[in-house]
């Protein structure tokens, strides 16, 4: 275990699994049999953050289309079957995602706290042999409200609490790839990594730590941001975009 850091949660799409595309994918395909067209800078600018329910809700209401909460089940278990076959094809780890994970598990616990479904997150790690380094997984549906609410890493932090006694917000970290992914870790109380891989640093607010992907982060990178006793805003004209 650390001598300061206690726990990463990781965000799972964008930031282990480079899957964002084939989610735009499977939501053009859906909603495109319903006569609504999404642009990938719709989606990038507008719903990325947000798990299944909420893009085909906020979609409908954008557009002006009303959805029923069964009608929107239903066009999330027909975006489900569509990237299955997308995901089929493997190769959708993020560069040095699975060498991270196992060296952050053999330090601390590791956990997920993710809009995907848990199906699809299971599956991705099960293939990929990383199912064994997580304690748990927080998915879509496990609780009330999704990200940007706080409540994922909140839910992810209290199991975490359950299994490992007594930790620390301040001294737990959430790898993220987008402002509403941080915004609902901060409101966690954790501290904040964000990755490159969907935005760039400039649209990535309130990450104390900014980096290109898991493969240019490191421990020692974690234990130096939790010791901080103040947290620190990065500076952008540093990190670049």
């Amino acid at each position: 275990m650390s001598a300061a850091l206690q726990a990463i949660v990781f965000d799972f799409d964008g930031v282990i699994a480079d899957s964002e595309p084939l989610h735009l994918r499977a939501f053009q395909h859906t909603l495109s049999n319903h006569g609504v067209t999404l642009t990938p800078e719709d989606y990038y600018r507008s719903y990325l953050g947000y798990d299944d329910v909420g893009v085909f809700a906020h979609v409908s209401h954008d557009r002006g289309v009303a959805l029923t909460t069964d009608q929107i089940a239903e066009l999330v278990a027909e975006k489900g079957a569509y990237i299955q076959q997308l995901l089929g094809a493997g190769g959708v780890l993020f560069a040095g995602a699975a060498e991270f994970i196992r060296q952050a598990a053999a330090t601390v616990p590791v956990a997920i706290a993710s809009g995907a479904q848990r199906h699809e997150i299971e599956e991705i790690l099960e293939a990929t042999g990383l199912r064994g380094h997580f304690s748990l997984i927080v998915a879509a549906g496990d609780t009330v409200r999704g990200k940007p609410s706080p409540d994922p890493y909140a839910r992810a932090f209290e199991l975490l609490q359950r299994s490992n006694g007594a930790l620390a917000t301040s001294r737990c970290v959430a790898i993220e790839d987008s402002r509403w992914g941080l915004e609902s870790a901060l409101g966690a109380g954790l501290r904040c990594v964000g990755v490159t891989n969907s935005y760039p640093a400039s649209e990535l607010p309130g990450a104390e730590l900014i980096v290109s992907g898991l493969n240019a982060l490191t421990i020692p990178m974690l234990e130096d941001l939790v010791t901080r006793s103040v947290r620190l805003q990065p500076d952008l004209g540093e990190i670049g975009a």
